[in-house]
């Protein structure tokens, strides 16, 4: 059973309490990412996401990592463009004690200079290992062609720069404006009582009251055909994307679909044309992204550099046939079973179960339940999937290349790019 309500501190929860669990997931879910830092402070979310865990006035780091460890939990926390999220997976029994650790750091932190000083060089080592990684690297390209001149574009870990550039005050009041109730959700799943769970986040809370979700700016319509970093690398590394619906669109559920029968499963068309067939690639994938206000799907690959433009054709020609002719109703089939399985399967991990539950609330307002979430996705008709592919392939594309090439190796006009 899933319940929701808000606290009277302002701070919205959602729980869903599993019969024959003996674990429990605690999250707290903050509506900030990267989208929602200015230039000076690009990193910001990601930053405090490091800080948080660096302790409060009473716990220290290892005195936290001890606590955790003690009980075998996993204690965890990441960050988006659009929210950031910690959480803590335990045992049952041990409820308070995730309570006690996540509420400390959410409403406490120490965000000690000394702290920022230390966890400053981690992060810049971070941003040198995407660099270094051109999977990373053309995945960071395609998000500053599909978004140009938007907070979508850039990188979630910030620049060198913006990172170096910090400074303990301004960390703290990026926290002071953000990791406020009214901007959070906490989100339970497992063996619990909810009425203790709301108590313990109450007795818990320590932080002032209010706060607001950030104001947000839609990007335009632009894209930039085509990026090319040159680099010596034994494979080239491509995305090609294009600008989609955003995530409150009923249309989702038809891109999920088409997503998986174009390169989202091992049955998919460009796995089987590209990889199975022709043995071009051994890694081909397609992912569909979606965000308040603005959404895309992306083709990635890794092929080598001789074989970079029979793959961008063969991507192209299946684009335009489905396009055309959409998806048939036996790869329909195939796409609502995965879908089905994928999220039946879920429902099985009380981490999994606490990342739905919370991510729904935060970003939709609501909470489906799985049943609610299964039946859209069962009537879907290989129409609407055609529509939505219809609108995808129409939309302009994105190229973006990370290997031993410059732009003017590549045809934009024959790609429909830009």
């Amino acid at each position: 059973m899933i319940r929701t309500e808000v606290l009277p501190s302002g701070l919205s929860l959602a729980t869903e309490r599993m019969d024959d669990a003996r674990s429990v997931c605690i999250g707290f879910w903050v509506g900030t990412g990267s989208r929602d830092e200015d230039l000076d402070h690009a990193g910001a979310s990601h930053v405090l996401e490091h800080l948080l865990f660096k302790g409060t006035p009473e716990r220290s780091p290892s005195a936290i990592a001890e606590a955790v460890d003690e009980v075998g939990g996993d204690f965890n926390a990441f960050t988006t463009k659009e929210y950031t999220s910690f959480y803590i997976r335990l045992l049952a029994e041990h409820l308070p004690l995730g309570l006690d650790i996540l509420s400390d750091i959410m409403w406490r932190p120490a965000l000690r200079p000394t702290d920022l000083d230390a966890e400053r060089q981690v992060i810049l080592d971070e941003i040198l290992m995407h660099a270094d990684e051109p999977a990373d690297e053309v995945a960071e390209l395609s998000s500053a062609a599909l978004f140009p001149d938007h907070p979508l574009g850039r990188e979630v870990l910030g620049s060198e720069q913006s990172v170096s550039a910090m400074t303990a005050e301004g960390i703290r009041a990026f926290f002071e404006d953000h990791y406020r109730p009214r901007n959070m959700v906490a989100a339970v799943a497992g063996d619990f009582d909810h009425a203790e769970v709301v108590a313990g986040l109450e007795s818990r809370f320590a932080g002032p009251d209010g706060g607001a979700t950030p104001q947000r700016s839609a990007p335009d319509d632009r894209v930039v055909p085509l990026q090319v970093t040159r680099r010596s690398t034994e494979q080239a590394h491509l995305v090609l994307a294009a600008r989609s619906v955003n995530r409150s669109d009923p249309r989702r559920y038809a891109l999920a679909v088409l997503n998986h029968a174009l390169g989202g499963g091992l049955s998919s068309r460009l796995f089987q044309e590209i990889r199975e067939r022709r043995g071009l690639a051994y890694s081909v994938w397609s992912e569909r992204v979606a965000y308040h206000d603005a959404g895309a799907v992306s083709v990635g690959l890794g092929t080598a550099p001789e074989h970079v433009a029979e793959v961008l054709d063969i991507v192209s020609t299946e684009l335009a046939v489905l396009g055309a002719e959409g998806i048939s109703e036996r790869e329909l089939s195939i796409a609502k079973g995965n879908l089905r399985a994928e999220t039946l399967l879920a429902c099985e991990d009380s981490g999994a179960r606490m990342s739905r539950i919370g991510a729904g609330l935060l970003l939709h307002g609501e909470v489906l339940t799985v049943d609610e979430v299964l039946a859209r996705v069962g009537a879907l008709t290989v129409e609407e999937v055609h529509a939505a592919a219809a609108e995808v392939v129409a939309a302009p594309r994105a190229l973006s290349v990370v290997g031993p090439f410059d732009e003017s190796d590549f045809d934009v006009r024959a790609l429909q790019l830009g």
